[in-house]
């Protein structure tokens, strides 16, 4: 069984404590990219206000300009700024879920610039629930507009070893948190139209949201492979993959199965694809060809540690993951949606 091995690389970029806030805020306010913690991945951060800032983002990731992306704020004082026509349900989501990983789509206000947007008439925007984060937010003073730290489509973030080892080069700072805590990315929920749409799964249940609400969100039935249809980010019908094709099967045993028979050695060349395993738990009759990373556990566990998993995959260099998915309730909703993703990923 292989253990979670941390990344590791020049960390002259990667800054913390007192003096690392103040350098970001020096960073964010001349326009620079700044990434920092939350409690969902980390983020690759500007000044929401300055449009050449924000460009830099889309140029540091490979990112398509007209993929929009959401605004981090430091409290709900603050949403006035970014967003109008702010219906009820947004304040009761405020209350509840901010700070957290909530991201609410909203129509903008009339200065928000159109880079931030991706063109569109809505905007979206969260307030995030780590205490770096907050810290970054309240002394920048204003809203900072941030994707996650990596190369546009690839694994997210949850360390700031991660963000370095996908942006080295085009980051001016790296804000270091600690790894994530929910770990992977926030919730959308579009309050745009007469009824509430998760667009995006994730640190926020639709269960806890319907118990807000009164009522269960609609989910959204749409997933664009272009990014000119995603109304909000991580929309993409194939997205968060690593380098390695990723296969999903909901049984043990069918998973134990078809790892075997991918790892199997070929009579011509001698050799097989390297294949790797992930499953909640332990799970028998794998071949030894394979290898077995260390299981991710309960579905909260699963959600913190999914895209450590993958990226161990790709420094071992494996050509296949076979994942066995969480059940699909709570989090679990937004484990199997990225999974089902970086499998889409894997046939494009």
């Amino acid at each position: 069984m292989v253990g979670d091995d941390a990344e590791t690389g020049d960390d002259a970029a990667i800054v913390d404590g007192e003096a690392g806030l103040d350098r970001a805020v020096a960073v964010l306010r001349d326009g620079g990219l700044v990434a920092f913690p939350t409690e969902t991945v980390y983020g690759l951060g500007a000044d929401a206000a300055a449009p050449d800032a924000v460009a830099s983002i889309f140029t540091a990731k490979g990112r398509p300009p007209t993929h929009p992306l959401i605004v981090h704020l430091g409290d709900l004082e603050a949403l006035d700024q970014w967003a109008e026509r702010v219906p009820p349900e947004a304040h009761l989501l405020a209350d509840a879920f901010w700070p957290g990983p909530l991201t609410m789509l909203l129509w903008r206000a009339p200065d928000v610039p159109d880079v931030v947007t991706g063109g569109r008439p809505t905007v979206g925007v969260r307030v995030p629930d780590h205490p770096v984060a907050r810290a970054l937010l309240t002394r920048f003073g204003g809203g900072v507009a941030a994707p996650s730290a990596n190369r546009f489509g690839r694994v997210s973030p949850t360390t700031a070893a991660h963000v370095l080892s996908e942006l080295r080069g085009h980051v001016d700072l790296i804000l270091d948190g600690g790894p994530c805590e929910v770990g992977v990315e926030s919730t959308i929920v579009d309050l745009t139209g007469a009824e509430a749409v998760v667009l995006r799964p994730g640190g926020v249940s639709t269960e806890r949201l319907a118990e807000v609400l009164g009522r269960e969100p609609a989910a959204a039935t749409d997933a664009p492979r272009g990014s000119v249809g995603a109304r909000a980010p991580g929309m993409l019908a194939a997205h968060y993959a690593p380098r390695a094709r990723v296969e999903v099967l909901d049984e043990d045993a069918a998973a134990a199965r078809i790892a075997t028979l991918l790892a199997a050695t070929d009579p011509a060349t001698g050799h097989g694809p390297a294949v790797g395993l992930l499953a909640p738990g332990a799970i028998d009759g794998v071949a030894t060809d394979a290898v077995v990373l260390e299981p991710v556990g309960p579905p909260p566990d699963y959600a913190r540690l999914l895209y450590a998993r993958l990226r161990q995959a790709d420094r071992l260099g494996l050509d296949v993951v076979v994942c066995v998915p969480p059940p699909a309730a709570g989090i679990g909703v937004a484990v199997r949606d990225r999974l089902r993703r970086a499998a889409q990923s894997s046939v494009s």
